[in-house]
């Protein structure tokens, strides 16, 4: 049920015949675990947080450095040193006071890996490291809870849905073998501002998407973008019927 607050300031999505009130309630009851506090985990955290996700729980053990200025927007100058989750929590609480917003300062494995994505409706991977990419998509297909993927790097991104509730869904395993890919980071290669921003809003969108129930997800699609020629392209994506992951899974 939602409050007159909440139909207030929710309004201009609930106006929307195909979201409604029955999408703003999904959103309300819905935990969403964002890993990662960083460029992409700024914007899909403000993003969700602003629509009315009931329960945030941002995972990051780094603090905030001048050089993420440039395109973290969640943060300013005057939170150097901070935690990334505890200074983006405090943000989003400030736009929506409505919500509940919990950040964790520290890397999530193991069994408390596995407890937290089992508690989540949806887990959004923000990181920047295969390892903790692959352990996710571990234990997003052991819980079968749904994991919107996203990467960004120099001028380009994308972005896609694994969820082991569809049937003919791959899993990020399918699509990136644990051998032979190695880390690229941005202190490494760089990035543009913007693109952060685009891929994150994107993956905000994609998990809107699965909670409501409204839209067609990008599963089984990874959609990839080229910033400096600004095009956008679509793979389709199958499920690999060796994956060591998902095809022990089923």
């Amino acid at each position: 049920m939602l409050s007159d607050d909440e139909l207030l300031r929710y309004s201009r999505q609930i106006l929307m015949p195909r979201f409604d009130v029955a999408g703003q309630e999904k959103l309300k009851s819905a935990r969403v675990l964002v890993v990662g506090a960083g460029g992409l985990g700024c914007p899909v955290a403000l993003y969700l947080g602003a629509a009315g996700v009931g329960r945030l729980t941002l995972v990051d053990d780094d603090a905030v450095e001048m050089a993420n200025l440039q395109r973290q927007i969640g943060f300013d100058q005057d939170q150097l040193g901070q935690s990334k989750a505890e200074a983006l929590a405090a943000r989003i609480l400030r736009i929506n006071p409505l919500i509940s917003v919990e950040a964790v300062n520290r890397r999530l494995d193991g069994e408390e890996l596995a407890r937290q994505v089992g508690q989540a409706t949806l887990v959004v991977d923000c990181t920047d490291n295969f390892n903790t990419r692959f352990a996710l998509n571990r234990a997003c297909v052991a819980a079968k809870v749904p994991l919107v993927s996203g990467a960004a790097i120099r001028g380009e991104g994308q972005v896609s849905v694994y969820d082991q509730r569809v049937e003919s869904s791959p899993c990020y395993h399918c699509l990136y073998p644990e051998q032979g890919n190695e880390d690229l980071t941005c202190s490494q290669a760089g990035v543009i501002a913007p693109l952060v921003g685009m891929i994150g809003s994107v993956q905000a969108m994609e998990a809107i998407k699965v909670i409501s129930g409204v839209g067609a997800p990008l599963v089984g699609r990874l959609l990839i973008l080229d910033a400096w020629e600004m095009q956008w392209r679509e793979m389709k994506l199958a499920r690999d019927p060796g994956c060591p992951v998902c095809s022990v899974s089923t």
